[in-house]
């Protein structure tokens, strides 16, 4: 269950407050309503133990107890109303003493310091001093690709504000098209690939699909670009001879570097906590 929860853990959630239910009444059969009612519960719990709001919890769909759960042997479908298994409810004192710091961890892992930039203070004290920012950003830019897509986003569009030019982030990280993921006012297009492309063979797979997703104008303009993790020389040649231009990490981190300004620094903290948020923040 954790490990298919992309942007907001639900399903251990539920899981969570239904079996804190039954500890505390007995109770192992619910109606929907029921289910709703326990699952708003322990997300509030849930965000009073971790400490802030993203990552726990989405809508509540009537379709969770009657489709989602039972595929995970939480319940048996009785009607119009849901039972808990036997094996949930053997073992649910161990559960719910499990799961709250399973979840945490899962969270934390997910997006790490994240929460924290929030906090303007916290920003301030990342922000202050220019090698203790450019460190939290190297530490975090590539721990997992919803870092690397937002790290980068939130860089660029900093760059780029002082050149009066707009930046646009056009997906989700958990989405799984393979078009335009940036966008800006001035027609180039980012697409973001957390790769490393050291042989032409990968790169000519990656023109293959770069061809399908973006127009041939657009393209023989020039203004495609590819951000990427790590990229050789004779791809980025390769690359630029189909015209499309290559950003990697490290060119990414040499802008980052160019900031001189805390506010600037500020401004790129701030930007990557506010994306996370339009993401992963509970709404219910």
């Amino acid at each position: 269950m954790l490990k298919k929860s992309q942007t907001k853990v639900i399903f251990p959630i539920i899981t969570f407050g239904l079996l804190k239910e039954y500890l505390v009444s007995e109770k192992a059969e619910f109606i929907d309503s029921e289910v709703k009612k326990a699952y708003h519960n322990a997300i509030f719990f849930m965000q009073n133990f971790i400490g802030h709001k993203l990552h726990t919890g989405g809508k509540y769909y009537d379709a969770y107890p009657i489709r989602n759960l039972p595929r995970y042997g939480v319940l048996i479908v009785n009607g119009k109303s849901f039972e808990l298994t036997e094996i949930f409810k053997e073992n649910a004192k161990e559960l719910v003493n499990w799961l709250p710091e399973t979840i945490k961890q899962h969270i934390d892992k997910k997006i790490g310091l994240i929460p924290t930039l929030g906090n303007n203070h916290e920003r301030l004290q990342i922000a202050i001093d220019k090698s203790e920012f450019q460190r939290f950003i190297e530490a975090n830019i590539t721990l997992n690709p919803s870092n690397f897509e937002v790290f980068s986003f939130s860089i660029i569009k900093i760059h780029l504000e002082k050149f009066a030019c707009k930046i646009y982030r056009d997906t989700r990280t958990s989405a799984h098209d393979k078009g335009v993921d940036l966008s800006t006012n001035f027609g180039v297009v980012y697409q973001i690939k957390k790769l490393q492309l050291f042989n032409l063979k990968a790169a000519e797979e990656i023109f293959s699909e770069i061809k399908l997703n973006f127009d041939s104008e657009r393209m023989n303009d020039g203004k495609v670009v590819l951000i990427i993790d790590a990229i050789s020389t004779d791809v980025r040649n390769y690359l630029i001879n189909m015209k499309i231009q290559s950003i990697s990490k490290n060119e990414i981190l040499s802008i980052c570097n160019q900031f001189l300004e805390v506010e600037d620094r500020m401004k790129v903290l701030r930007v990557i906590y506010d994306e996370y948020r339009r993401e992963y923040e509970s709404q219910i």
